[in-house]
């Protein structure tokens, strides 16, 4: 083989282990000093990282952070998780992508009746009348309704919440406050269908992580989930 083309293949493999700008190896170890300079801006004393290598991405990590009396401690992770099917940065309904950004954290729930153990947030049964509203003209759009009565006669779009795979789960608070049509909606984190398997949108893991991660977060701590490509978590 000529030796420059020898050269240029492995230029070509080195090359293809060398991050983009703006993105990093999700599975690589975060820079903590540089992440606590970013957490100390945000308003919280507990913090949940979810990370990706690229926007396109439909894996990454999730870690979860406590700020202390002597400063940030390192409480869970890396947990592997599915993101949405179309990668990260969510702008419309039905995009098929997980939100980019740091939201606040809602209400858990689950089709479960009884909340996990230790559970510090309050938790809501939702049965079979339970619905999240992703119908963009609706009144009720991206937001939980309990409803007795037909929901194809309500909605023209919408999601049931007694599902296996919100068996336990917890809102995530993206385009709320107010919810903006067409924006998005139902964004949550949840048991995932499998490793392989990527969401709607949402957030999902194993549900043994799912329970640590919802154990451990504390509403006295004012929680905040923080969601970014690579280097943009700093």
């Amino acid at each position: 083989m000529n030796y420059r083309i020898k050269v240029t293949l492995l230029l070509s493999i080195l090359m293809s282990y060398i991050p983009v700008q703006g993105q990093a190896d999700a599975s690589a170890p975060l820079n903590e000093s540089r992440l606590f300079q970013k957490l100390d801006q945000l308003r919280s004393e507990q913090m949940i990282i979810v990370t990706a290598s690229r926007q396109s991405s439909t894996a990454g990590r999730l870690y979860l952070y406590e700020k202390q009396t002597d400063g940030w401690h390192h409480q869970i992770g890396p947990i592997p998780v599915v993101l949405g099917q179309n990668g990260l940065g969510k702008t419309k309904e039905g995009d098929g992508k997980t939100p980019i950004g740091t939201y606040t954290l809602g209400t858990a729930f689950g089709s479960s009746s009884l909340p996990p153990d230790g559970l510090k947030t309050d938790y809501r049964t939702a049965g079979a009348d339970d619905y999240w509203v992703d119908a963009s003209k609706s009144p009720d759009y991206n937001s939980w309704v309990a409803y007795e009565g037909n929901p194809d006669d309500r909605w023209s779009s919408f999601e049931r919440l007694n599902n296996p795979l919100y068996k336990h789960a917890m809102v995530i608070n993206y385009n709320t406050d107010p919810a903006l049509p067409g924006k998005g909606s139902a964004i949550f984190m949840h048991i995932w269908r499998a490793a392989d398997k990527p969401t709607e949108g949402c957030i999902a893991m194993s549900e043994l992580n799912l329970l640590k991660v919802l154990t451990a977060i504390d509403p006295d701590k004012s929680p905040k989930i923080r969601i970014a490509v690579g280097n943009q978590i700093y």
